[in-house]
């Protein structure tokens, strides 16, 4: 029996598929392990690592949903009073 091809599933490129998910794995549990690095030394260099996040996540945002997002919060804001 062939080991290209079990049960209709070809085995190579499955195999090949899976070893590249994990490789890909890896490759984010090192830059994971970076960007740690990365916030460690802005929390040393005095930086509010809580408000980084916040810039990134705005930052990642296109500017009419953050338009949204900060007129949500303002609005909130002025009905809580805070």
């Amino acid at each position: 029996m062939s080991e290209t091809e079990v049960g209709g599933v070809a085995v190579d490129r499955l195999r090949s598929l899976v070893e590249r998910i994990e490789h890909v794995n890896e490759e984010i549990k090192e830059l994971q392990g970076d960007v740690r690095d990365l916030k460690a030394e802005c929390k040393s260099a005095g930086f509010d690592v809580k408000a980084i996040n916040a810039i990134i996540k705005l930052r990642a945002m296109n500017k009419a949903d953050r338009d949204y997002q900060e007129s949500v919060l303002d609005t909130y804001r002025r009905a809580l009073d805070v």
